[in-house]
């Protein structure tokens, strides 16, 4: 399983959230607390906004603790919106084309998760992709064709009903093909404004996820204490430290959806059937 890291909010250097705190991102893609396994190392994926509409996008497979770059840039660079991401295949190989986060014009996309036996579906949902879209296919995992057919799905317009109707599809389709195993996942979503998070799995065994709210989360003196108040939000696979205060668990089948500082959560199965 992956490990990412989604934030909104007041702009911040990365290297505040990615590399200094005490479970930070890079210390997880080495030793994970909450994963099946326990290093992430096949590759690194960094995408932020900055003062023009297209993100940034820096991904590579290095393992991001052996990344000195990464590192360089982190320091560097201030953001009020950004994802980063871990990776621990469960399929397609190690390659820069595979490693999250993907971007579509000024959407970036990041999953952990698996659907079972995608082997099996993989070129009947490629297949499901819009042929105008389906040019931005580059890599081979379930993790990008999701994000291809949510855009067909209406993504741009309303990205929480999108990835209710992709998931209601792959998951149609694994009924079609006797397909056992779960559909298990996480995600994260935006275009640079608004963050859209979500966490399922159609048994009981979703990948986990948290998210903190505050004013802001570093502080140079006393390293990562998140600031009571409102106006930005962390959602990750992992929390950044020991302390249970401030951390707060997205619910399975829950969805968390984050604009100019409100935070909201609401169902994310119960529209799944109508889809």
């Amino acid at each position: 399983m992956c490990r990412w890291l989604a934030y909104a909010g007041l702009p911040v250097f990365l290297d505040e959230l990615l590399v200094k705190p005490e479970n930070s991102l890079v210390r997880q893609s080495l030793a994970a607390r909450h994963s099946h396994l326990k290093t992430q190392g096949d590759g690194f994926g960094l995408g932020w906004y900055g003062d023009r509409p297209l993100p940034g996008l820096y991904r590579d497979v290095m393992p991001a603790w052996n990344d000195a770059n990464l590192r360089e840039l982190a320091e560097q660079t201030r953001s009020h919106l950004f994802l980063a991401h871990v990776r621990a295949s469960t399929g397609a190989p190690p390659a820069r084309i595979n490693c999250h986060p993907f971007r579509v014009d000024t959407w970036l996309f990041m999953h952990n998760g698996q659907i079972g036996c995608y082997d099996r579906i993989r070129r009947e949902l490629d297949m499901r992709i819009k042929p105008d879209l389906y040019n931005h296919r580059r890599g081979g995992t379930d993790s990008e064709a999701m994000f291809l057919l949510a855009l067909g799905h209406g993504l741009r317009d309303d990205p929480l009903e999108a990835l209710r109707r992709t998931v209601a599809e792959i998951e149609a389709m694994m009924v079609e093909h006797g397909i056992a195993e779960p559909l298990r996942m996480t995600a994260a979503v935006s275009d640079g404004r608004a963050l859209c998070a979500m966490r399922y799995a159609s048994d009981a065994e979703a990948p986990s996820l948290f998210f903190c709210t505050g004013e802001r989360f570093y502080d140079p003196a006393h390293g990562f204490r998140p600031v009571p108040g409102d106006g930005s939000v962390l959602v990750l696979s992992e929390a950044l430290d020991e302390a249970e205060d401030w951390w707060r668990e997205v619910p399975q089948d829950f969805a968390l959806f984050a604009d100019g500082g409100d935070v909201a959560l609401e169902p994310f199965r119960a529209a799944r059937a109508a889809a």
